[in-house]
């Protein structure tokens, strides 16, 4: 039988891991039930889910930055039909 109760330590180490790659079930549900005990290792898990949000939207941006220089009538043209719109109920 496995061991699938972890301390904080062994889940904050999985929790990163899961990040990565998928984990076997009883590593999954062993995390869950820790994390609905530990109000710590909810907020570490948190912690790491909105950096890997942020890294994932920065990076998003650093791959869409030269579509972001459009010529000046186009530009002109997107802020005109946004002023038309956005004043609309």
């Amino acid at each position: 039988m496995r061991h699938w109760m972890f301390n904080c330590k062994e889940v904050s180490r999985l929790v990163s891991e899961l990040l990565d790659r998928k984990l076997p079930l009883y590593q999954r549900m062993g995390i869950r039930i820790h994390l609905l005990m530990c109000k710590f290792c909810r907020r570490f898990q948190q912690q790491l889910m909105l950096i890997r949000a942020t890294l994932r939207a920065e990076s998003l941006y650093e791959d869409t930055e030269s579509y972001l220089s459009l010529p000046p009538e186009a530009q002109k043209r997107i802020k005109r039909f946004l002023r038309n719109n956005l004043d609309k109920p």
